[in-house]
């Protein structure tokens, strides 16, 4: 991903700010969840998705363990080491030791103040710090393609 993409993804992030938190929801100031957010910073860069997303509960994919979003995120996004932060990847979270990975964030700012927006349950599409609590939790990082 250039600088310029990354830089885009964030801006893009930024616009969802305030969004209210929607369980499957993917549409721009009317409710997100993680992934819708993603979904929105990817039609923003990119325009139609990549793959269609089946309708999925709260609780989806725990009972088999599949990394069912990871490795849709795999598919279609660039996946590069975990330490390598850079603006605009997609950050994926495990919430729970043992539990597959399913909390997604964009990054938008890295070093000492390294930051993340993301669609969080009770609070809508936030920018929070990328504090320990958060960064320990971190088990996949993406970076947006250039020109998909």
């Amino acid at each position: 991903m250039t600088t310029d993409t990354g830089a885009r993804a964030v801006q893009i992030a930024r616009q969802w700010l305030g969004t209210p938190y929607r369980h499957q929801g993917s549409v721009l100031g009317a409710g997100a969840d993680c992934l819708g957010l993603i979904r929105g910073i990817w039609r923003g860069l990119y325009g139609a998705e990549p793959l269609p997303v089946p309708p999925y509960t709260r609780d989806w994919s725990e009972p088999g363990g599949h990394e069912v979003l990871w490795q849709a995120l795999d598919t279609v996004l660039r996946a590069k080491p975990v330490p390598e932060a850079a603006l605009g990847d997609v950050i994926l979270f495990r919430m729970k030791s043992g539990a597959v990975a399913k909390h997604l964030g964009v990054q938008t700012c890295v070093g000492a103040r390294a930051g993340f927006i993301h669609a969080y349950w009770g609070h809508g599409v936030v920018d929070s710090p990328l504090s320990p609590p958060w960064a320990r939790r971190i088990v996949a990082r993406f970076a947006f393609r250039d020109g998909e």
